[in-house]
Order: C-alpha cells, then sequence, then structure tokens
C-alpha cells in the first residue's frame, strides 16, 4: 500500500512539480535531480490506470482530506501571523501552514525561504531577519556568527522559563520539520537547494556556544533525519513496486513505451533514494556525530534516542557497525538518563530478530558493558539493562559463565533490581526459555520440572534463609508453580516415588510454600525500605481472600499429615507450623473437617513440648493464638481449651523443673521451659504469680547458673510485672494490695538486676556469654525504668509507682552499656546464628539507652551527651539510632547545643586519655580523628534552613568551645581545630568575624612562644578563620554538604571510560573517550553527603553474616574491577567535548 500511495501522491502533485522546475530555471539553478517534467501526462495517466483499485481508493480518500484541510478554516491563519507564533502555540494549524507555504514556495521561492529562515532563528530565540535581495550571496558562518554576537548581548528570548511551554515548543517544532519534509517530499526537498541550505544553518547552529542555540538545532536536525527516512522508505517501497512491474512487463516484450516508462521510474526513484541518503550522512557527520556527546545531557538522550529510531526503523543504512559503535560508547555516558536511552536503544533493536546477525560484532564488543550496567547506580537504568541481557540471553549470545555476577543481585537492596533479576533467573534457569528445544508436557509436570530447578538454586543458600527469602521473593511473581500447592504438597508427601527429596531439599521446598503463602494473602516475606504500610485495593483484597481459600482447600485434609512426617525435624517444623494463621478457618466447618483441625491442633502443642528452639516456639505460639481468636463456634472452643491446657502443661513442667535445680540436676529442663514461658508471656499474660517469687528465690540462692538461665529468669519476672502493670492501669478500681504487690515486685527485680549490675564481676570480651547476661541486664533494666518513669504516673492515683534511678545506678549502667559497644565486630559475627541474639547486640543495647533519654526517663545532659559522642564509632546500626537521638532533641528544642557540646568533650577526653596512657601514634591518631569525625555528622545536621533556625545553638557550641579550649592552654587548644572549627563554617560571616577578635583577644598577654608546638592548633585555627572566612569565601553550600540524599542504590564507582569500536576506522575525534570520569567528584560529595534528619530508626537489623559478607566481598571485586581504567577516562575529558560544547 505505502507504494502505491507514492505513486498516486507522485501524479497529484505533477503540476506542483512543472512549476517548481520553472522556477528553478528562472533562478538560473537548474537542478537534474528535481526534474519531474520529463514524464509526460500521458505516460503518468497510463501509470495511474494502471494500479491498482486500491490505489484509486486511496488517492480518492487522500485527495478528500487535503479539499476538507483546505476548506476547513479559511480564516485559520491570521495573514500576518509568522511561523514561529504558530509554533509557540497550540500547534493545531501546523500541516496547514505548512501546506500553504509550500505552495507559495512554488511562486516565490526567495520570499518563502526568508521566512523559513526567519523561523529557524526566532525558533533559537534571536531576532535576525535574512534580507531577500541577499539571500543567495548570504554567508551562512556570517550569519551564525551574527546570531552569536546577539546571545552574547542577551538578546535572546528564552523559551524554557516554562517547562511546559517549553515542551509543548518543541513537539511543535518537530511537527514542523516532519509536516515540511512531507509538503517538499515531491519538490523542494530534491532541488538541492532549500534542504541544503537549512542543513547548513542547522549544522553550524549546532556548534554553537549558546546552549538554546544546539537544543534547537539538534532538535531540527535530529527530526529531518527521522522525516527523511520516512521519505526513503516509501521511496524504497515503490522502487520495490516498480521493480515487479518492470519484471513483469520484460516476460511480455523486452521493449517498448511501457518498459522505457518504468526504467525511467525506477532510475528517478532510485536517484531520489541516493540524494536523500547523502542529506541524512551529511546531518550525521555534521550534526550527531558532534552533539552525541554534548555538555547537555538532554542533547545527548536525544542525539541516542534518534539513533535508535533510524537504526531500527532503516536499518539498510544505519544497522552497521559505523552507526551501532555511538550505542556502545554512551553505555558509559555519565548520565544516567542517557544510559538508559542508549539501553532502551539496544534492546530494541534487539526485539527484531531479523537485527541480530548484523548485531554479532557489535555485541562481542560491548556485552560485557552490558552486563556491567546490570549493577548500575541508577535504579532505572539497572532495571532496563537487565532487560536488555535477557534479550541477549535469548539470541544466546552470552555465555553463562558470564552471568555469575547478576545473580548476586538476587539479594541486592533496591526491590526493582531484585524482580528484575528475579525475572531473568526464571526465564533463562527455570522456565528456560531461552533454549533451542523448549520443554513441553502438561501444567503438573512443568510445575514439578520448575520447582525442581528453582530447589536447584535454592540449595546454594540452603544454610542462610534469609539468602533464600531473598531469592523466592524475586521469582515468586513470575512462577506460577508457587502456586501450584497440590504439586508441592505432593512433592513433600513423596507421592511420586521417582521423585523423592533429600533433606536440603525438602527443607528448601518447605521454605518456599511457607513464603509463597504469605505472599498468596498479601504479606511481605522482605522487609521494605522505606518501612511504609501497605495499602491494598478492593480488587487486590479479594484475590487475597481467594488464595486463602485455595490454601485452605488444598490443606484441609494434607496438613496434618506434613506436620506428622515432618514433627521432629527443627528446621522445617516452624514454617509449616506457621501456615495455619494463613488459612481460612471457617472451611473447616464448612467442608466438614473439624477432625482434621482438632489434628492440627494437637500436632501443634506436641510440636511445642518436643522442641525448645525460639523459631519453632515461637511458631506454636503463634498458631494457637491465631486459631483461638479467628476460629468460630465448636473449633474455637476447642482451640482455647487447647491452648489452657498448653498453658497448665507448661506450669507443671516449670515447677518439675526448679525442684531439679534445688535437688541439683541439669539445668536444661529449666532453660527450654523458661523460653517456653517467655514465648508464651510475649503475647498473653500467663498465670505464674506463684512462680515469681520462686525465681527470684533462685537467682538468690544459685549464682553461679548458666547466664542464658539467669537471663530468662529476669525476662520472665520483667514480663510478669509489665503485665501485672498493664492490668493495674485498665483497672476502674485498685486496691492497696495489688500496688503493694506490684511495688514488692518490682523492688525484687531491681535488687536482682543491681546485683548483676554492681557486684557480678566485670564482662569481658572474649566471654560471648557473660556479653549476652550483661546485654540482657542493660536492656531489661532500661525497660524498667520507663515502664515505671516518674512522669508517668505524676499527679495520679498511681503516682507510689513512679521510680527513677540513683546516679550512681546510672552511670554503671551506661558503663556496662559502653562495654557492650566495644566488642569487636568479629565477636558479633560469630554470635550471629545464636538464638535471641538480635535481642542481646549493641544495637539492642543502644536502642535501650537512647529510648531513656528520648522519653526523659532519666537526665538527658548526662547519658544524651554519652550516647551521642559514640555516633561514629560504631558502624550502621549504632549511628542511625544516634542520628534519631538527636532528631527527636532537636525536636523538643531544649539545650540542643549543651548536649552536643558535651558529646564533643567526653570524645576529646576520650582522646587526651589515650594521648596520656600509650604512646602508639596511631592509637592517639585514631582518636583524634574519632573527634573530627563527630564533630563532622553533629555539624551537619545544621544546614540549610536549620542553620538559621539553630544559629544560637551554633553560635553557643562555637564560644563554649572555644573557653573549653583554652580553659587548660595549650594543652586542650587541638579541641579548636578538630571540633570547633567544623562549626564555626556554620556561622554567618559577622559571627565568623566576632570569633576571631574574642580568640585573637585571648592571647594578647600570653607568650606563644615558650610552647610553639603547643600552640600551633590555635595559629592553624586563626588562620583557617582569617583564609576562608574573613574574606568571605567560606560560606558554600558545597561546604554544607547539601547534596540530596539518594535513595535506594548506594553511590558505587564507575568506569566511564570510551570505547572504540575499530581501530581501522578511527579518523576523527569522533572515537575518542565519550564521557568523563567524575569519581573524584563523587568521592568529594560522599564525604560531604548529609543524611535526611527525619530519617525513620531502623528496627531491625540483618543477623545474617553471610549476607553481611556476600555483599562486601561483591563491592570490593567490583571496586577492584572498576578502578583500573579511571586514570585514563580523566585524561580523556577534553576529548570528550567538541566545539561549542558549553553552557
Amino acid at each position: 500500500m505505502e507504494d502505491e500511495q507514492v505513486a498516486s501522491e507522485t501524479v497529484r502533485r505533477s503540476k506542483r512539480s512543472r512549476a517548481q522546475t520553472r522556477a528553478n530555471a528562472e533562478r538560473a539553478q537548474p537542478q537534474p535531480q528535481s526534474t519531474r517534467g520529463a514524464i509526460s501526462e500521458n505516460e503518468e495517466e497510463e501509470e495511474e490506470r494502471e494500479e491498482s483499485s486500491d490505489d484509486f481508493e486511496e488517492s480518492r480518500s487522500r485527495a478528500k482530506r487535503i479539499r476538507a484541510i483546505d476548506g476547513a478554516s479559511p480564516s485559520a491563519r491570521k495573514p500576518n501571523q509568522r511561523f514561529i507564533e504558530i509554533i509557540k502555540g497550540s500547534g493545531k494549524q501546523i500541516a496547514q501552514v505548512v501546506k500553504h507555504w509550500a505552495e507559495r514556495y512554488e511562486n516565490d521561492p526567495n520570499t518563502a525561504t526568508v521566512e523559513l529562515f526567519t523561523m529557524l532563528f526566532e525558533a533559537c530565540g534571536a531576532k535576525y531577519h535574512v534580507r531577500e535581495d541577499f539571500l543567495d550571496n548570504s554567508d551562512v558562518d556570517d550569519v551564525v556568527v551574527a546570531l552569536v554576537n546577539l546571545a552574547k548581548k542577551g538578546e535572546v528570548e528564552d523559551f524554557q522559563s516554562s517547562k511546559k511551554e517549553f515542551k509543548i515548543f518543541k513537539e511543535n517544532l518537530v511537527a514542523f520539520c516532519d509536516s515540511l519534509v512531507v509538503e517538499c517530499q515531491n519538490g523542494p526537498l530534491f532541488d538541492q537547494v532549500l534542504f541544503e541550505k537549512c542543513m547548513d544553518y542547522i549544522i553550524a547552529l549546532s556548534c554553537t556556544p549558546p546552549r538554546v542555540y544546539r537544543q534547537v538545532a539538534s532538535l531540527m536536525g535530529l527530526q529531518l533525519v527521522t522525516s527523511f527516512i520516512n521519505v526513503a522508505k516509501m521511496l524504497g517501497a515503490q522502487r520495490e513496486t516498480t521493480q515487479r512491474q518492470l519484471n513483469a512487463e520484460k516476460k511480455k516484450r523486452t521493449d517498448g513505451p511501457r518498459v522505457e516508462s518504468l526504467n525511467k521510474r525506477l532510475s528517478m526513484t532510485h536517484e531520489r533514494i541516493t540524494v536523500i541518503e547523502e542529506m541524512m550522512r551529511k546531518l550525521f557527520t555534521g550534526l550527531f556525530v558532534h552533539r552525541y556527546r554534548d555538555i547537555d545531557p538532554d542533547i545527548r538522550m536525544s542525539c541516542i534516542q534518534s539513533l535508535g529510531v533510524w537504526i531500527l526503523s532503516y536499518p539498510s543504512l544505519f544497522l552497521q557497525d559505523l552507526y551501532l559503535k555511538y550505542l556502545g560508547w554512551t553505555l558509559n555516558d555519565k548520565s544516567a538518563v542517557v544510559r538508559k536511552t542508549s539501553v532502551l536503544a539496544l534492546q530494541n533493536l534487539y526485539e527484531v530478530d531479523d537485527n541480530v546477525p548484523s548485531l554479532g560484532l557489535f555485541t562481542e564488543r560491548f556485552y560485557k558493558r552490558m552486563l556491567e550496567l546490570a549493577d548500575d547506580i541508577d535504579i532505572s537504568v539497572a532495571v532496563c539493562a537487565i532487560g536488555l541481557v535477557k534479550q541477549l540471553l535469548r539470541h544466546q549470545l552470552v555465555p553463562d559463565e558470564e552471568l555469575g555476577s547478576l545473580y548476586d543481585l538476587l539479594i541486592d537492596d533496591p526491590p526493582e533490581i531484585r524482580r528484575a533479576i528475579g525475572a531473568l533467573v526464571y526465564d533463562h534457569l527455570i522456565a528456560q526459555k531461552f533454549n533451542s528445544s523448549p520443554s513441553t508436557g502438561d501444567d503438573d509436570d512443568d510445575s514439578e520440572v520448575h520447582l525442581s530447578r528453582m530447589l536447584q538454586i535454592l540449595r546454594e543458600f540452603s544454610t542462610d534463609q534469609i539468602l533464600s527469602t531473598y531469592v523466592i521473593d524475586d521469582v515468586w511473581e513470575y512462577m506460577g508453580a508457587m502456586k501450584d500447592w497440590k504439586c508441592i504438597i505432593s512433592m513433600l508427601l513423596d507421592e511420586n516415588p521417582s521423585s523423592e527429596l533429600s533433606d536440603v531439599d525438602a527443607t528448601s521446598l518447605i521454605r518456599l510454600i511457607c513464603s509463597s503463602i504469605k505472599k498468596a494473602v498479601g504479606e511481605r516475606i522482605v522487609p521494605a525500605t522505606d518501612n511504609r504500610k501497605q495499602y491494598y485495593t478492593k480488587a487486590q483484597r479479594e484475590v487475597f481472600e481467594n488464595n486463602r481459600r485455595d490454601i485452605t482447600i488444598a490443606m484441609l485434609k494434607n496438613y496434618p499429615l506434613l506436620l506428622r512426617k515432618f514433627m521432629a525435624d527443627k528446621a522445617k517444623m516452624p514454617f509449616l507450623v506457621e501456615i495455619i494463621v494463613h488459612m481460612n478457618l471457617e472451611l473447616y466447618s464448612l467442608k466438614r473437617q473439624e477432625q482434621s483441625f482438632k489434628s492440627v491442633l494437637n500436632l501443634i502443642k506436641e510440636a511445642f513440648f518436643r522442641h525448645g528452639e525460639k523459631d519453632a516456639l515461637r511458631s506454636c505460639v503463634k498458631a494457637f493464638n491465631f486459631c483461638a481468636t479467628e476460629s468460630r463456634g465448636e473449633l474455637q472452643d476447642f482451640a482455647q481449651n487447647q491452648l489452657q491446657e498448653v498453658e497448665d502443661e507448661l506450669v507443671i513442667k516449670l515447677r518439675s523443673a526448679m525442684k531439679e535445680i534445688v535437688d541439683g540436676d541439669d539445668e536444661y529442663s529449666l532453660l527450654v521451659n523458661l523460653k517456653r514461658l517467655y514465648e508464651f508471656q510475649l503475647s498473653r499474660q500467663t498465670a505464674i504469680g506463684s512462680f515469681y517469687d520462686e525465681f527470684s528465690q533462685i537467682l538468690q540462692r544459685f549464682r553461679n547458673m548458666d547466664d542464658e538461665v539467669i537471663g530468662f529468669l529476669l525476662l520472665n519476672m520483667y514480663l510478669h510485672i509489665a503485665w501485672s502493670l498493664h492490668k493495674i492501669i485498665n483497672s476502674e478500681k485498685v486496691s492497696e494490695a495489688s500496688l503493694s504487690s506490684l511495688l514488692l515486685k518490682r523492688n525484687t527485680l531491681c535488687e536482682q538486676l543491681e546485683y548483676f549490675l554492681i557486684s557480678r564481676p566485670e564482662f569481658q570480651e572474649e566471654s560471648k556469654c557473660g556479653n549476652q547476661l550483661a546485654c540482657r541486664v542493660c536492656i531489661i533494666l532500661a525497660e524498667l525504668w520507663c515502664l515505671f518513669r516518674k512522669a508517668t504516673f505524676a499527679s495520679t492515683k498511681l503516682e507510689s509507682l513512679g521510680f527513677f534511678p540513683s546516679e550512681p545506678i546510672l552511670q554503671k549502667f551506661w558503663r556496662i552499656c559502653e562495654q557492650q559497644l566495644h566488642i569487636s565486630d568479629e565477636t558479633e559475627e560469630e554470635d550471629v546464628n545464636k538464638e535471641y541474639v538480635e535481642e542481646t547486640n549493641r544495637d539492642a543495647v543502644m536502642i535501650a539507652a537512647a529510648k531513656l533519654v528520648a522519653t526523659e526517663t532519666v537526665p538527658k545532659e548526662y547519658l544524651g551527651s554519652e550516647i551521642i559522642s559514640h555516633f561514629v564509632m560504631h558502624g550502621t546500626g549504632v549511628s542511625e539510632i544516634v542520628k534519631h537521638l538527636i532528631n527527636v532533641l532537636k525536636k523538643k528544642d531544649d539545650g540542643i547545643s549543651i548536649i552536643l557540646l558535651d558529646a564533643l568533650k567526653r570524645a576529646y577526653q576520650r582522646h587526651l586519655l589515650v594521648l596520656s596512657t600509650s604512646n602508639d601514634e596511631s592509637l592517639s591518631s585514631k582518636s583524634f580523628q574519632d573527634c573530627k569525625d563527630l564533630a563532622t555528622r553533629l555539624s551537619g545536621l545544621f544546614v540549610g534552613v536549620s542553620r538559621n533556625k539553630h544559629r544560637s545553638d551554633i553560635l553557643n557550641i562555637v564560644t563554649a568551645g572555644i573557653d573549653y579550649a583554652f580553659l587548660d592552654a595549650p594543652k586542650q587548644l587541638s579541641f579548636l581545630d578538630g571540633t570547633v572549627l567544623h562549626f564555626v563554617s556554620k556561622l554567618p560571616t559577622t559571627d565568623i568575624l566576632d570569633v576571631l577578635k574574642d580568640v585573637e583577644k585571648r592571647t594578647e598577654n600570653v607568650n606563644t612562644d615558650e610552647d610553639p608546638s603547643g600552640w600551633r592548633p590555635y595559629y592553624a585555627f586563626v588562620d583557617t578563620l582569617h583564609d576562608k572566612y574573613a574574606k568571605n569565601e567560606g560560606l558554600q553550600d558545597e561546604k554544607e554538604g547539601t547534596t540530596v540524599r539518594r535513595r535506594g542504590r548506594p553511590r558505587k564507582k564507575q568506569n566511564l571510560q570510551g570505547k572504540k569500536l575499530f581501530d581501522e576506522n578511527s579518523s576523527s575525534e569522533e572515537e575518542d573517550s565519550i564521557s568523563e570520569s567524575d569519581q573524584f567528584a563523587e568521592g568529594e560529595e560522599d564525604k560531604q553527603e548529609e543524611e535526611e534528619e527525619d530519617a525513620p530508626l531502623i528496627r531491625s537489623f540483618k543477623s545474617s553474616a553471610k549476607l553481611r559478607s556476600l555483599r562486601v566481598s561483591r563491592e570490593e571485586k567490583r571496586g577492584q574491577a572498576k578502578t583500573g581504567d579511571s586514570g585514563r577516562a580523566a585524561e580523556d575529558l577534553a576529548a570528550s567535548r567538541t566545539s561549542g560544547a558549553s553552557s
């Protein structure tokens, strides 16, 4: 049809062509390519008759549309309305205006040409007019120089003041260029006058310094090539049609008027294609090869986006390595949007199977870079790159051994990356869609095969539940077999003897079904990065309920079988027991499966008393509570009775275990039952009042018990007190007896805790159990103090419950807490797989201490400053907790400057202690660097508006810090340079000058020459103020670390070196490096980057050592691979900018 449309269009515009020929003759510039009068009227009529009836109908409908446009609005364009006004407007009249302009061009080419060039200059924002009588003699370079001079004088209109208006302007300008080519395709396009001159101006303007000129010229030039391609495709289709007609005619007769006419037509079409391809090459070499590495990322992006369209739509010219290499080079661009555009362009190319053979050498050269982009710093680029890798795998262009680094991204932080890698893993390894011979079979067989392949992947993570969960979460969305509950249950019950599972695979499959069930009912199995609550639509909730129903139906009869089979396996039972909380219990009654429900509860009860591990106990308690509240009628009564029976039996076992301790037997039975009681008390009040005194007596009599037993005795006593207090607070009437009993129990627990806090020998770092008990004691104490803080009960009937720790106890408490902070990372790594480790690590201790300050349970002036002084010393977890505490204190805006200064003093005092007790210079330099780092982080809290709001606080810190430094001069003068200087930079210049005068005044009558080295920090401080601030040079936003906080992925070093495809084709600067290395700038930004004040407190800390080590090793490996070429990339900086690439 395209051939016939072109042929029809040629006939309709024959008169215009002859008029254009006469106009060219009058200008004494005839061009043989544009001459169309050689075809006679008879030949045209004969050719038209020979076209198909479809062509006639298309021509008639096209003619009707043209007439409709001509007559639609005779006054659509005002007589004096210029092109630029139409382009800046709505753009609806562009097609009609260009059509009328083409008709004027046939009658008066010079006037029409001047009008077009004026529009071009005005689109750039310049008021410049070319005189009609000097049109032929005007030099392009002279005109462009004049336009640049206008820009230098500031006489250029800015179209970018409004993003929305500029977007409309660009869209209309593109539409104008396209309409211009369409209207001129049967005449002026091939006269080699009008468009040659236009292209000369566009190319020249695209290489000028003013950015707006380059933007507009690049936009028009790139669109011209796109429009030329559309014309070339229509001409190519017409040429093929003519060639077929000629071949058919030659079979009838070898010569004759018909053959001669077709030959002429074929020759003319071929010449036109040649001419238009030369015009494309001219714009490519004159504009694209310079602007694809412009300093403006938007221009670079437009170039690469257009190139992708050109290659895809006109592969006969552009699908070759000469053009493809630019897409490969821009994969290294420093701008994420350019890299993403290049990746998307390549993705579109690889989607077309016919393009792949021509992409062979390009793929071999650049596929490794495509794989690297899957771990790009920008999430959107990485996701697109993973899609590109899927295309490479589909065509089997990447060896499997190159994909190892990609699979590491299954546990990456951003969920978008993990989802994209999950889709790749499913397609490539599980469904094996990219294999030449895909597997066939029914759905059940496919599900079993897919699950077997998934289990093979999970074997790599069998020892780490967290990593396994991440992998399951990534693939779940794409793998339907994970929702095939019957197939999974059948595999677990070994109903198919030919596919019996190993123990490792059975554990992985149970983890898989538990995680899949959670996902199916709308629960997260991987913590969210933003900690936001999930909200679902009504349709989503209906889907979840349907899934819950399907899960329950699949489990009705099989659930007891699974529990019974894996009852003795402590690794599998917690996951199996937890499944019941995601089921619809009403279906047990509706399906008349009450006996199955009772069997499940009996089996869970058996598991509770059979296992003593945390996960198994917690799952059983959770299942009991769910069944007792969510079931209905007879089933609910049975569940509640079962829960009471479990509680009664637990009391009996506890009493027996305590008797064994008194009789001198083993402590294991008591420890296990204490764990069971602890898990029960976490969710519900348990009647252990009679046990409380016995627990206290055991602690009093057996001081040498295992630390873990002591810890759980203290925990259960605390929880009993917490539940008792909760009951009193919610009671309408409170008896004196209940208050006295509670006070007695609280005092008893405090005495026990203070004994371990004070009388217990110091906990040694090497003793991991000792550290665990110390953490328990500190955390329970902090929670108890918060529970009974005076402010809670002040001026109430329960005022007697208010409690405040003594100063010696508080100081001893902090010393023990501080001791836990200094436990080595290696010790924590060794403890990572221990039970309840998340409750007894240094992060938990720091949270407990910070809670005391945040709730004003203890004086914040002492404990708050002590905690803040450890801001930068103990890793990310502690740092996040301290940052959150500071934000809480800042919002209260009560003495924050005093607390921060005291924190700085305490850190500095630790440094002085190291100086006085150690001769190791490395230790002293490290302690002083800790002071500097603390000052940097604390001063970084005051940026932007916060700096003005807290100006008085900053000034207080500076003045009080100077007083402290001179309190024992010159011994403490290093406090000026190490800490005070960081806060001075946050003050306005007037305050800084006052500070400078004050400091200099303090030394007027002091002989500093007696101890030059001691006074050196003072002079360094003063010189810094003179050099940077007294001259108004210091107050710059860059020094405040005002870079935008990145969400999602951490900043990574990049290798941004340009690449060459063919050495033998290297002929100009276009083969140079295309982007500069910004590693140094990124490093500086990293040092100064300040985090958001209101970032949420981390609520959970990773407990997988393998996860951390895997990520660290991957980062180190990535850094080693990417730092090798950074120097050369920096050297190519000059080559990456061409003429005019300046803002």
